[in-house]
């Protein structure tokens, strides 16, 4: 899958499936009933409409999260979260809302998260909004109990069940391939002779006991950690749910929805990131790295802003070195900071990722699969994405546009080549926009042109886009982290930049103008 949500088209081995156009009006329609039957996490309201709105103090703390919290329920709205790290809380309100909340002194922006309303904020969920929660009395290496690794097994078999009884009902589910036996491996194969390996000196590979110390978070639809490439990968005292924009560390929050299609995409990025060398399935870039799975992926089928800042500063709180984010934000694709409600949200997910930086992750990025230089003016006429009915308008756009989080400062933003080392036609590139390039695949080649990787059930896929780029680079900074523990975020990108510079091929549409493979082509880091 090239990017989480990309159209509504039926292009399987790229792009989760879509409701779209007259659908979306009936959609809505049923979760009004589902609502009030407590299917949905929205508790229901007087017959009022509300909208989720990141409200964000001057001062970047503790202090601002309070004066944004008390500001936000002096004019009428409720305060669900605070996110002290930044200053900021997420609250729901109905109309005139942000107008009033704006006007307030110590208040530096409010922004609507999304445009289509709901009839009440999140129901309360015991434990939920605790950003603490599951590090206290975390092993040093996440490896599971024995009592947990029996509820695990036990749980996998239901979980693979539904799973399979989820796509045996779904005309449009992602066809899976055959175990490939971790054979004919072309994305790890371009990466260099170490790749896939550890406790392999020789090779320039990390230690296992190194490896271990290493934690990526994947912020995406969620990591089925029942799946046998991923049961020794993902670490339950690292992962959540942050569906609603509240941290929710129960056990299993962090898992997809089998109801939902085609939300095994996190589970592929996991894989390629982090899958076990066992003789089975697929080997990751980095096997043995500890997996923070993170579930971004909403109830709605969204990924909203307050879902992206409450994911990285979970990610960046647990010790995260590598933050992987291979999704762009709903609902808008671009955000505009002419637009008082976008520019609250660059913000927002600004503070976040500055937050995670300074705390020493890497935060990786994927470039988005709509073939768009991202250094010129362009259009986007899907957006908003969670409207309800009616198609979008046509949205000119310039160049301070931005897709978030992957052009925020600092984010290591990663577009797609195809087996032969050639630009993948669907990547977005731009110069100074792209950082590097990575095996992202040819989504019409096939298994042996995409990017084999886990799927939920402990089943096997084959997608291709930029999600995959962006996740060969996580593990590449993995496998960096593992080897040189010395290095804060800053030389981890640095190295991560001169190894693909070592690898930068010559000629048009390679180097030469740095506009579609940014550095190069990502290397494994020595």
């Amino acid at each position: 899958m090239a990017q989480a949500h990309q159209s509504c088209g039926p292009v399987r081995t790229v792009r989760r499936r879509r409701i779209c156009g007259p659908a979306r009006a009936l959609l809505a329609m049923l979760l009004t009933a589902l609502v009030a039957g407590g299917a949905v996490p929205y508790a229901s309201g007087p017959g009022r409409a509300y909208l989720s709105y990141l409200v964000l103090a001057e001062r970047p703390d503790g202090v601002g999260a309070a004066r944004a919290g008390a500001e936000s329920r002096a004019a009428g709205g409720q305060v669900v979260q605070e996110y002290p790290q930044i200053g900021a809380v997420l609250a729901y309100a109905t109309g005139g809302f942000a107008g009033r909340v704006r006007s307030r002194p110590g208040i530096a922006a409010v922004g609507a998260t999304r445009t289509a309303p709901v009839v009440g904020p999140p129901r309360a969920v015991e434990g939920a909004g605790d950003f603490t929660a599951g590090s206290e009395g975390s092993s040093s290496d996440g490896r599971r109990t024995g009592a947990e690794r029996r509820g695990l097994d036990g749980g996998g078999a239901r979980d693979s069940a539904a799973w399979l009884r989820a796509a045996d009902g779904q005309d449009g589910a992602t066809p899976t391939v055959p175990d490939p036996a971790e054979a004919g491996a072309w994305n790890l194969a371009m990466l260099g002779p170490a790749s896939g390996r550890t406790g392999d000196a020789a090779a320039g590979a990390p230690s296992a006991e190194a490896m271990r110390k290493v934690l990526v978070a994947v912020l995406d639809s969620g990591v089925d950690d029942t799946h046998p490439d991923l049961r020794a990968a993902v670490d339950p005292k690292a992962s959540a749910s942050c569906a609603d924009g509240r941290p929710d560390a129960r056990s299993g929050s962090w898992r997809p929805d089998p109801g939902m299609g085609e939300s095994g995409h996190g589970t592929h990025v996991a894989g390629i990131i982090g899958a076990a060398r066992d003789g089975h399935g697929v080997i990751g870039v980095a096997p043995g790295v500890r997996i923070a799975a993170v579930r971004l992926l909403g109830p709605l089928g969204q990924y909203y802003a307050e879902n992206i800042v409450c994911g990285v500063l979970w990610a960046a709180d647990h010790g995260a070195k590598a933050i992987n984010n291979s999704y762009f934000a709903d609902p808008w694709k671009y955000n505009c900071p002419e637009d008082q409600d976008q520019a609250a949200l660059i913000e927002a997910v600004g503070r976040a990722v500055g937050y995670a930086q300074r705390k020493g992750a890497v935060v990786v990025a994927s470039a988005g699969n709509d073939g768009q230089d991202l250094g010129t003016g362009r259009t986007d006429g899907r957006s908003p994405n969670d409207r309800v009915s009616g198609p979008a308008p046509t949205r000119y756009l310039g160049t301070e546009c931005i897709r978030l989080p992957g052009e925020l400062p600092g984010v290591v933003t990663v577009s797609a080549v195809n087996r032969d080392g050639r630009p993948s036609s669907y990547s977005n590139y731009g110069r100074g926009r792209v950082s590097l390039a990575a095996p992202g695949g040819d989504p019409d080649a096939g298994a042996q042109g995409a990017v084999v990787s886990d799927w939920p059930g402990g089943q096997y896929a084959a997608l291709a886009g930029t999600s995959m780029a962006a996740a060969h680079a996580s593990g590449a900074v993995a496998v960096a982290a593992a080897l040189h523990p010395e290095l804060g975020a800053d030389g981890l990108v640095e190295l991560l930049a001169a190894s693909a510079a070592g690898a930068c091929p010559v000629g048009p549409r390679a180097c030469g103008d740095r506009q579609y493979l940014g550095a190069g082509v990502l290397a494994l880091p020595r």
